[in-house]
């Protein structure tokens, strides 16, 4: 599959394990991993770094066959999700980084490109959270709510 806005095809990334059931050696229970993973995500962190935690600190390889949840339904269940979610806000947290380059490299025309790219994949990204009610029918992105929106 050819990459979106380049004519580069790319290279395969990793891939989890097939097989989906709970290790053996593993010392957790169910109910710790979900108390593991509410700890952290009171520290401010999002769903994907509070994997990488339970994977490098607690030795927990993926939390889904364990707990048969998803640690962003378990975020869920336990109202700690942000009100965007974590790859839009990625995205723009992106263009802001952007725009203070600009500010400061005028003539940088690559990084204005760039700029209206990932711009692009915001609106394209929205347009399908309004469609799935993750995010409300009057939610818009403007370069100046952009910081906004981060805080």
């Amino acid at each position: 599959m050819a990459r979106m806005h380049s004519r580069k095809k790319g290279k395969s990334g990793s891939i989890k394990p097939i097989e989906t059931k709970k290790p053996t050696w593993l010392k957790y229970d169910p109910k710790e991993i979900t108390l593991l993973i509410q700890k952290i995500s009171k520290q401010g962190k999002t769903a994907s770094e509070i994997g990488i935690i339970l994977r490098d600190t607690y030795g927990i390889p993926d939390a889904k066959p364990i707990i048969n949840k998803k640690i962003t339904q378990i975020l869920k269940e336990s109202n700690l999700t942000k009100k965007i979610p974590e790859d839009l806000a990625a995205l723009i947290k992106k263009v802001i980084k952007i725009m203070k380059h600009l500010e400061q490299n005028k003539h940088d025309q690559p990084s204005r490109r760039g700029l209206t790219l990932t711009e692009s994949k915001i609106n394209r990204l929205a347009k399908y959270y309004k469609k799935t009610k993750k995010i409300p029918q009057d939610w818009k992105y403007t370069r100046e709510k952009a910081k906004l929106f981060i805080e």
